[in-house]
């Protein structure tokens, strides 16, 4: 999700609630501690140099159970940011800590935020050497005339 649409979900809610995919939701008194923007330079395992560009929104979990982050407020948080910062549109990072720091991918199912899991994967497969799918062979249809049963080959 980018930071342009989360815009324009916010003013059409009561509640700003995020969910983990295992349904699990963030405690309802978080706050939003960071927004920003991060970039990453690095190069690939193909050699290829690349830029990458996120708004970063860290979410955090406090003893103040009577918090609650109002959509409006978000808004406020997310303006004021794009305004002092020069943050540009550029999709959601969310980070949430349960037993590390967890990096997530930011969707809406039309209720609630939902933290998606981020995997790790090569940018270069073609460089890679790894297959793209490794293919499917049925043991039973493997004939080798050179070991068999009483061959004394095993």
């Amino acid at each position: 999700m980018k930071l342009s649409e989360i815009k324009e979900i916010l003013p059409t809610l009561e509640n700003v609630e995020f969910q983990l995919e295992d349904g699990t939701f963030v405690p309802e008194h978080f706050h939003v501690t960071e927004v920003g923007e991060i970039t990453k330079k690095f190069i690939d395992c193909g050699g290829v140099i690349r830029n990458e560009k996120v708004v970063n929104f860290q979410l955090w979990n406090a003893d103040d159970y009577e918090h609650r982050l109002k959509p409006g407020k978000l808004l406020n948080i997310i303006r004021l940011s794009e305004n002092k910062l020069g943050i540009e549109d550029a999709e959601i990072e969310v980070e949430y800590q349960s037993t590390t720091i967890g990096k997530y991918d930011l969707e809406f199912n039309g209720k609630h935020f939902i933290l998606k899991n981020k995997k790790t994967a090569c940018l270069a497969q073609d460089a890679c050497g790894i297959p793209s799918e490794k293919p499917k062979v049925k043991l039973s249809e493997i004939q080798s005339s050179s070991c068999t049963p009483n061959s004394g080959c095993c």
